[in-house]
């Protein structure tokens, strides 16, 4: 049975090159063949893309001149940094040549935790680095992708809309197919599961990725009518929008080996790494969907402290009110706990140095919890119980939860997962459209 789905994984791989992309499929065959005698012996390790690439796929950077873009989440199983391994033995021998690295939001290291971040050089590998989370750039410049012979990919999705390294990818195929430089994507696995989608859906008028201005003026998280949890891993993404945004860019996905759509990031065998300053481990990467659009608002969500998104909280909040609100709900997978926050030197300059009412949100069954309506609902109990007290920012919440209807329905009094049923048939589409570009069973 395993060594059949391994064969799907093959056929779906081959397929999607008619997509107008090319994955090395012979390499992926005999991958495939290693990753079925893993999964038979039940050791079920997954190999990340850069593994992948460089066991299986090197002639696609042989004799070249390369830049990466990536951070401190592109590693091997062992924990060893693409940049590292891109400058190693095996990569000089084969004439590899890495001459630049591109950061994306919190920089090369993934330290930052700021608006904007200055290019520099990279203190380990004296390598440069062009930061892409500045004022005026969000995509490579074209002035540093020409002497180029590729552009090499390595970021960490964490199965969410609102996530930017995304937004730097999609600008990275632009500017790459505008200089004919080809993009390697190396995948890795959607942390919070494939098989997991849930909207809000963003409002076409939130989505700015088809803008002409949206490389200089755009939020790089608002980028095109997705869900709010995606179920899609990065190589999944690039393939989806090279192809729906007419990008064209020549791109090369490297999928994993060994990973299906069902599987959390704990249950890999990969090593978990920050993505962000703010989400420490799995649980807040699964929690943060929920509790991103709060950004938008006077409500701390724990940016400062050990636990960032898994508790939220402000000095007004009537926290016991709102948990029992939230209990009476009765929303699958989570608990609710009255709890105080104290944020230390928080990015977002929300309540430093104050102890403050919050709620503690517990998982208890991370399959059976539902982002969105999540979201929904703590928004339905924060008006209920602190209306007067809490202020949203409506651009800023809307971009991030994806409606602004279905936000101004919750706040005006509907019942929220009434607004969260309503967005039911959206996202069934888009899983539809969206299966195209699948690479795992």
């Amino acid at each position: 049975m395993h060594r059949e789905r391994v064969k799907r994984v093959v056929r779906t791989i081959c397929l999607t090159a008619t997509l107008g992309v090319a994955i090395a499929c012979a390499t992926t065959r005999s991958a495939a063949r290693r990753s079925s005698a893993e999964v038979s012996g039940g050791m079920m390790r997954v190999r990340p893309g850069i593994t992948v690439l460089l066991e299986d796929s090197l002639a696609l950077i042989r004799g070249r001149r390369i830049g990466l873009l990536t951070n401190q989440t592109g590693i091997d199983a062992a924990g060893v940094s693409d940049i590292e391994l891109l400058r190693d033995t095996r990569a000089r021998t084969a004439g590899v040549t890495l001459v630049r690295l591109f950061s994306p939001e919190h920089g090369i290291r993934g330290t930052e935790d700021r608006q904007h971040i200055a290019s520099g050089v990279d203190e380990r590998s004296g390598l440069p680095v062009h930061s892409l989370y500045t004022v005026t750039a969000i995509a490579p410049p074209d002035s540093l992708l020409r002497d180029l012979d590729a552009l090499v990919f390595d970021l960490q999705d964490i199965g969410t809309r609102t996530w930017t390294y995304v937004g730097s990818m999609v600008y990275a195929l632009r500017a790459a197919a505008r200089n004919h430089v080809p993009v390697i994507v190396l995948d890795r696995p959607n942390p919070i599961t494939g098989d997991h989608v849930d909207g809000p859906m963003l409002d076409t008028a939130l989505s700015n990725a088809e803008e002409q201005s949206a490389e200089r003026s755009a939020k790089p998280y608002a980028l095109y009518p997705f869900p709010l949890r995606h179920g899609m891993t990065m190589g999944e993404l690039a393939l989806f929008y090279n192809d729906v945004l007419n990008i064209h860019a020549p791109l090369h996905v490297i999928p994993m080996t060994g990973w299906r759509r069902g599987e959390w990031f704990d249950e890999t065998g990969l090593p978990w790494v920050r993505p962000s300053p703010n989400l420490p481990d799995l649980v807040s990467a699964l929690i943060y969907p929920s509790l991103v659009p709060f950004e938008g608002s006077n409500v701390s969500v724990g940016r400062g402290t050990p636990e960032a998104f898994q508790r939220f909280g402000a000095p007004w909040m009537n926290a016991a009110r709102v948990a029992a609100l939230l209990g009476s709900r009765h929303l699958a997978g989570v608990r609710f706990d009255v709890d105080s926050i104290t944020p230390r030197d928080p990015g977002d300059q929300k309540y430093g140095g104050r102890t403050i009412p919050g709620v503690r949100i517990v998982i208890t069954d991370r399959n059976a919890v539902q982002s969105g309506r999540l979201a929904a609902n703590i928004l339905w109990a924060l008006v209920s119980a602190n209306r007067d007290s809490l202020r949203i920012m409506p651009r800023t919440f809307d971009e991030r939860f994806g409606s602004t209807a279905a936000r101004e329905a919750i706040m005006g009094g509907a019942d929220p997962d009434r607004v969260m049923d309503a967005q039911r048939g959206a996202v069934e589409a888009f899983q539809t459209r969206a299966r195209r570009y699948r690479l795992y069973p």
